[in-house]
């Protein structure tokens, strides 16, 4: 991971070209929309509240790398990152999703991701805290009653070091089984332990009157903290009783007021939003006076609007202002066109980013050359059989020319397709491994038999049984 301070939008774009082939003006715009946002943060005060971000708006086909182009830069951004889709969204007063929902998924995302540096911040002295625990189910501690003697010199002791205690006695048999649990001696030991259980969910069936979803899961947090918290007792091993315990210690050496202010400001300066099939919302006929899917369509784009606008959603961990999230919408635009949008919508996501479809060259590329490239997948999964499998050019060029010509005979579904190329071309491999072919083998995939694995899928000219 690149330090934000130096992650120049050359360098962006350098981290994504090493899993995205092609589409560099699309890459260029998101390197700079997210370059932007550290600007904004080291700009003078009074300017941050008006820097507003570039939204952006990308076109092209399914599988040309849209999903993946935005996925890839909130990995970079190390920002708080959530994906929807436009089409599971209704407007306001039918059944569904509100679009509110979306800001409120973004910051469950930042509260979560903020909880877990913290706690991973203060690990060492949870690991501490639960030691203690597995050493009181291992051996209690006995309490020195007040006024006993130790025989440690009181009263005429002498400097005689044996224990005259069941306390001290105690304590020393602690110690030695604190070290046995340091040194992992104990991993396999049951011992019995308090574990938190969760409490009966206080819900309500739909927000009332006048009440938000939003304000509604605040109530019914602050309800449930409300109630006493239930323990249970579990016989684990000390390995398994680690595990169990260390985020419940963790949880409890965190200011969660303070990880829920974190988190809001990081969901407002950092958040991303990816709204994906943008274009299913759009009216396909322009303006459309009359009744249909039309005007469901534009009441999804008109409750859209104030959230990329900009506007106070209520979540459980506070009022989040959506004013300097970015949104990046993205849509095929087979049947409609950007310009069958609302026109307010439009003017907020003004950077638009056409797609290119991809050629049996990027094809041929998308195979060999990304760090997570379908080969190099491939070869990990055999591997782990003690199975070298290897692919040479020819090969790749002969996957790369048949997956071009399946998406231009029946649908394009741009780099999609060689995941089912690739799946019928190795199947028989992966069946039979190990069972025919064992540890230590070596498979080479070549170009001949590429065109015997997958010539029926070449003559086949309906092909529907490789759609996917």
């Amino acid at each position: 991971m690149l330090n934000q301070d130096f992650l120049t939008p050359a360098q962006i774009v350098a981290e994504l070209d090493k899993y995205i082939i092609g589409q560099h003006e699309a890459k260029r715009h998101v390197a700079i929309a997210l370059r932007n946002r550290w600007r904004r943060l080291h700009a003078p005060l009074d300017m941050q509240a008006e820097i507003v971000p570039n939204n952006i708006l990308m076109i092209g086909a399914t599988g040309v790398g849209k999903t993946e182009i935005a996925r890839r830069l909130a990995n970079l951004a190390d920002a708080p990152f959530v994906k929807v889709e436009a089409s599971k969204f209704t407007e306001v007063g039918y059944v569904g999703r509100d679009v509110e929902s979306m800001v409120r998924d973004l910051a469950e995302q930042s509260f979560n991701r903020v909880k877990a540096r913290r706690q991973e911040a203060v690990k060492a002295q949870a690991a501490d805290a639960v030691e203690e625990l597995i050493l009181d189910a291992l051996i209690p501690a006995i309490q020195q009653p007040a006024g006993a003697k130790t025989g440690l010199g009181f009263g005429g002791g002498g400097g005689d070091d044996v224990p005259h205690s069941d306390a001290e006695l105690n304590e020393r048999t602690r110690e030695r089984f604190r070290q046995k649990i340091k040194n992992g001696e104990l991993e396999d030991r049951k011992i019995e332990i308090q574990v938190a259980q969760a409490g009966p969910s206080i819900g309500v069936m739909g927000a009332p009157p006048g009440m938000d979803e939003g304000t509604l899961s605040g109530l019914q947090d602050m309800l449930g903290n409300m109630m006493p918290k239930k323990t249970r007792k579990r016989k684990v091993t000390v390995a398994e009783a680690r595990k169990l315990l260390l985020d419940e210690e963790a949880a409890k050496l965190i200011d969660m007021d303070d990880v829920k202010d974190e988190a809001v400001r990081q969901c407002e300066n950092a958040g991303i939003i990816f709204i994906d099939e943008i274009d299913k919302v759009a009216s396909s006929g322009g303006k459309n006076g009359g009744g249909g899917p039309d005007v469901s369509r534009q009441g999804v784009q008109r409750d859209l609007l104030p959230i990329v606008e900009g506007s106070a959603v209520n979540t459980k961990y506070g009022i989040v202002n959506t004013d300097h999230i970015l949104f990046i919408a993205a849509g095929a635009f087979h049947v409609s066109k950007p310009s069958d949008l609302i026109p307010e919508l439009q003017g907020r996501f003004p950077i638009r980013v056409e797609l290119q479809s991809l050629t049996k060259d990027d094809f041929f590329r998308i195979l060999k050359d990304p760090k997570n490239a379908l080969t190099k997948q491939y070869e990990a999964l055999l591997k782990a059989e003690e199975v070298e499998l290897t692919f040479d050019d020819a090969a790749l060029e002969r996957i790369a020319e048949i997956a071009f010509e399946v998406n231009a005979e029946v649908e394009n579904i741009g780099a999609r397709r060689l995941h089912t190329v690739m799946s019928r071309l190795l199947n028989d491999i992966l069946y039979d491994v190990p069972d025919k072919i064992g540890a230590n083998a070596r498979i080479l995939i070549t170009a001949a038999l590429v065109n015997e694995r997958l010539n029926d899928m070449v003559k086949n000219r309906d092909l529907s049984q490789y759609i996917l």
